[in-house]
Order: C-alpha cells, then sequence, then structure tokens
C-alpha cells in the first residue's frame, strides 16, 4: 500500500470549535474586570475616612478632648456622650476622634523617615560593603549596626530613647523610625546586590554615565520597590508600636488624646466591667491597621 501525502491528514471529526478574535473577552472576564476595579477602590475607603476625621476631628468634636467635661464614668449615650466618659470625666468619644490626628501623624512621619533613610542607607551597603578601604569599611559597619538595631527588642529600644528624648511627637517619630528603618534598610540592600551585577549598569558605564548617575537613574528605581511594598506594613508597625508605647506609660504626655495612652487608662476601668473607656481606641486602633495594610493590597499586591 502507497502512502499518499493526503492520507497523512485526519480528518476533521465533531462541530469545529469557532476562533475568537484576538483580545476579545468573554461576558464572564468583562464583568469581573468591571468589578474588580470597584472592589479596590471601595478597600480605600476607610482610609480616606480616617484621613478625613484626623484633618476635621478637632473642629467637629461635641467637647473638649483634654479637659473635664462631665462625671466620671458615664456608660455610651449617657447625656450626650456617646462614647461615655472615662475615669477622670472625659468625653471618650472626643478623645478617640482627637487621638486620629497624633496616631496617624506619627505613622506618615515614622514611614517617610524610616523608609527614606533605609533606602540610603540600603544603597550605601550594598554598593559599597564588597570594597575595600575606607568605604567599604565605613559600609560593613553600618551593616553591622543594623543588624545589632534588629536583635534588640523593639519595646526596650523605644523606652530608651523616649526616656532619654521625652515623651514627644518628634522622640516618638525618631525612636519609632530607628525601630522599623533596619527592616527597609535589609530589603533594599538584597535588590541592590542583585541588580548590581546586571548588565545594563555595565553599559550605562561604558556609555559615560558617572556612578552617582547609574545609581540614582538604574539602580535605585530597580531596587527600593521592596522598600515601598513594605511601607504599609511600617506605618502599621508604628501605630501599634506608638500605642504599645503609650500602653506602657511613654506616650504622648496626658490629657493629649493617645490611643495607647487611652486603652492604658481604661484596662482598669475594665477589668471591673466599665469597658468603654479601652474598647473605643481599640476598635480605632484596629480599624487603622486594616485600613492601611487594605491601601498596600490595593497599590502593590494587585499590579502583580
Amino acid at each position: 500500500m502507497t502512502i499518499t501525502p493526503e492520507s497523512t491528514h485526519a480528518e476533521p471529526t465533531g462541530t469545529p470549535i469557532p476562533n475568537e478574535p484576538a483580545g476579545t473577552d468573554t461576558p464572564d472576564l468583562q464583568r469581573r474586570r468591571f468589578h474588580l476595579p470597584l472592589i479596590g477602590y471601595l478597600t480605600l475607603l476607610p482610609a480616606v475616612v480616617l484621613v478625613i476625621v484626623a484633618i476635621i476631628g478637632p473642629w467637629i468634636i461635641p467637647y473638649s478632648a483634654t479637659e473635664v467635661v462631665a462625671k466620671p464614668d458615664l456608660s455610651p449615650g449617657t447625656d450626650g456622650h456617646w462614647f461615655g466618659t472615662d475615669s477622670a470625666g472625659m468625653d471618650v468619644f472626643s478623645r478617640t476622634v482627637a487621638a486620629t490626628q497624633n496616631n496617624l501623624l506619627i505613622g506618615v512621619l515614622t514611614t517617610l523617615a524610616a523608609t527614606g533613610v533605609g533606602v540610603l542607607l540600603g544603597l550605601l551597603v550594598g554598593m559599597n560593603e564588597s570594597r575595600s578601604g575606607p568605604i567599604g569599611w565605613l559600609s560593613r559597619g553600618v551593616s553591622r549596626a543594623i543588624d545589632l538595631i534588629q536583635a534588640i527588642p523593639a519595646i526596650i529600644i523605644g523606652l530608651v530613647l523616649i526616656a532619654f528624648f521625652g515623651a514627644t511627637i518628634p522622640s516618638l517619630v525618631f525612636a519609632l523610625s530607628v525601630i522599623l528603618m533596619p527592616n527597609q534598610a535589609r530589603l533594599v540592600r538584597t535588590e541592590v546586590l542583585r541588580v548590581r551585577g546586571e548588565a545594563y549598569l555595565d553599559a550605562a558605564r561604558i556609555s559615560g554615565e558617572s556612578e552617582f548617575a547609574v545609581i540614582l537613574r538604574h539602580v535605585l528605581p530597580n531596587s527600593s520597590w521592596p522598600a515601598l511594598e513594605n511601607a504599609s506594613l511600617v506605618f502599621g508597625s508604628a501605630i501599634i508600636l506608638s500605642a504599645g508605647l503609650g500602653f506602657l506609660g511613654v506616650g504622648l504626655n496626658p490629657p493629649t488624646p493617645e490611643w495607647g495612652s487611652m486603652i492604658a487608662a481604661g484596662a482598669p476601668a475594665a477589668a471591673v466591667g466599665r469597658w468603654w473607656p479601652a474598647m473605643f481606641p481599640a476598635i480605632a486602633l484596629a480599624l487603622t491597621v486594616f485600613a492601611v495594610t487594605a491601601v498596600g493590597q490595593r497599590f502593590f499586591n494587585d499590579e502583580r
């Protein structure tokens, strides 16, 4: 039997499947693409509300956040006090709203400082730690100092620095930045070690670009993304740590409203059934951390 070329081709069987034009989405995929951005924008709503409360909150609260306005330990809803009053007679709702500004300010400043310094130190260490001479020694010394800071418990660093500099917003920001900066620096250093051997850097140097220009135009943009993605975690950690320091009594000096100090002041009353002075600041703290985490996921994780 002779095999002809025509016999090598199998005849199609069954119902042919029509080819869909390239770039055409199914209705289900179109619905998903329509709803995903909407869901993404809704995740930003809690953060937007927090920012609005932080800006206008101190101007719209019904009572002073730093003065005694009623009898102590009034339950929520009594005499127009929506969240009740604490053991000193201050309005819990007014203090919780007013504390939003202080806590968010601490979180934002700490995130900017820790991320900015961390990126710079990560670049310095990653680009120079393998060199000989003073620059290499300095880079390796900075790397060991970063490791040492990470080895010390965060609360101990905060207690020592605030005891030395005082309980003010700048000192809190400084202490929290020292605590949270090392992780940002290590993230950038790891990326710099990966990027610095790429061929496009050698091509940039051969084309006549200075070392500073190579770092600024090529190394920095390609190695700082991990630290930027981690910024939302730094913000949430700053809020939690500042509240923890306030709970330990080294936060902002009373009667300045701050969630951690409010929780600490209300904890003894909560043990005997008067839960509201500590509960509402704790809820505000949890919602803030959730909102910041949602923002980080919206802007970074969804892009992957």
